[in-house]
């Protein structure tokens, strides 16, 4: 029986210092470092197999489950083997870098939704620039006081003289400042 209690109240403290790290983990600024892999779709995916970065986030409370997000990265795309006019050639890794900016609202404790508008600049000479825009959701879990990680997902499609589009993954860690 005293064993019985011991583990009630043991199990007690972990749900009331879990809430506790919830409830911390969304309130106040915080940034997050994060892994990113993209899965090219349509035309983009016809040329590219998937993509590979970082990025780095920042978030600032505005409103009651409302955050202002900037964002900026690095992604590498690995290039597939295309055959044009009965010609085989293989299209060279070519890299990114996107700059956003946007909101994410918590849908609940640890769940968002969320989008960013921006910029992506290639790396490449006559690459260019093009307008960049990524709606997305996903859940932050917490790991400690001010301290989260972050799985989230989201459609990013980059304008210019076409559209080329991804599906993206985020894995993160983020920490509060």
């Amino acid at each position: 029986m005293k064993k019985l209690f011991l583990l009630t109240a043991i199990a007690g403290l972990f749900a009331i210092s879990n809430v506790k790290a919830q409830d911390a983990a969304m309130s106040g600024p915080k940034l997050g470092i994060g892994a990113e892999f993209a899965f090219p779709m349509g035309d983009f995916g016809d040329g590219y197999k998937f993509g590979v970065g970082g990025s780095l986030q920042y978030q600032h409370p505005i409103a009651n489950k409302l955050n202002l997000t900037g964002s900026a990265g690095y992604l590498n795309f690995t290039g597939k083997e295309v055959t044009v006019l009965g010609t085989t050639f293989k299209n060279e890794a070519i890299g990114f870098i996107p700059v956003k900016a946007g909101l994410r609202y918590f849908l609940a404790e640890n769940i968002f939704v969320g989008g960013e508008l921006g910029a992506v600049f290639g790396t490449k000479d006559g690459v260019g620039t093009a307008f960049a825009y990524s709606p997305g959701v996903g859940v932050e879990f917490p790991v400690a006081d001010k301290s989260t990680i972050e799985l989230g997902g989201r459609y990013e499609g980059w304008s210019n003289d076409g559209t080329s589009s991804f599906i993206g993954l985020r894995l993160a860690w983020n920490f509060g400042l």
